[in-house]
């Protein structure tokens, strides 16, 4: 997969977007690029990139992030720094944008500079595990909710598709029919599927074509 300069990863409550956006920085970072993660997600979910806050540090990764991340104030609010994010060409940025239509509103004060330089993947994260996205259908019409929001199409789908701890290399090919289901009745190819990294994966290298490149992960801790 050619990284964009700008990635932005949405999708809805439970699917993981997070994660994806903050394992995807981590392999930027290892491919020698200099990387800047955004938070845009104002609506406080379980899961925020503010959670990886040392990590990122250590890695010489930039995070910007609201000041009320994991506390218990919800406002949306977004750094003046975030801007930087669209104008600094020097370096890639990933964006987790909020896991609904409200979340994805945050994005559109940056979305004229985003489609202006159209050098962007909108990528769609998905888990046909989670209660939210039991059937394509209702997974496409979120979709089209978050990209009318934002303002910005999508044009390539996640499968991150787990069970948390309990995820199988069966668990990920279970879901390869519903995403590919996904993947047709939206029009958009599946550019990524991910996979816990756990020893059962090991030696695991990707699942065709098809299904995208594999993008091994950790999972994010959780600051209580």
């Amino acid at each position: 997969m050619k990284h964009k300069r700008v990635t932005l990863f949405a999708g809805h409550y439970g699917s993981g977007k997070t994660n994806a956006a903050v394992n995807y920085a981590f392999a930027l970072k290892n491919e020698g690029l200099e990387v800047t993660v955004a938070d845009l997600d104002t609506v406080n979910p379980y899961f925020r990139t503010k959670d990886s806050e040392k990590d990122f540090a250590e890695a010489g990764i930039k995070l910007i992030a609201s000041e009320f991340a994991n506390s218990n104030v919800d406002l949306p609010a977004l750094p003046a720094e975030m801007y930087n994010v669209v104008f600094d060409k020097s370096r890639y940025a990933v964006l987790d944008i909020g896991g609904d239509d409200r979340g994805a509103f945050a994005l559109g004060r940056y979305t004229p500079s985003i489609l202006e330089e159209n050098d962007y993947d909108m990528l769609f994260v998905i888990n046909c595990y989670r209660p939210l996205s039991k059937n394509p259908e209702d997974t496409v019409e979120i979709m089209r909710e978050i990209e009318a929001a934002s303002g910005i199409p999508f044009n390539g789908i996640v499968n991150n598709s787990n069970l948390g701890p309990e995820t199988t290399p069966e668990t990920v090919k279970d879901s390869f029919e519903y995403a590919k289901s996904v993947a047709r009745l939206s029009g958009l190819p599946i550019k990524l599927t991910t996979v816990p990294d756990f020893p059962c994966f090991e030696g695991i290298e990707g699942f065709g074509e098809e299904n995208g490149e594999l993008l091994k992960m950790k999972l994010q801790k959780k600051i209580i």
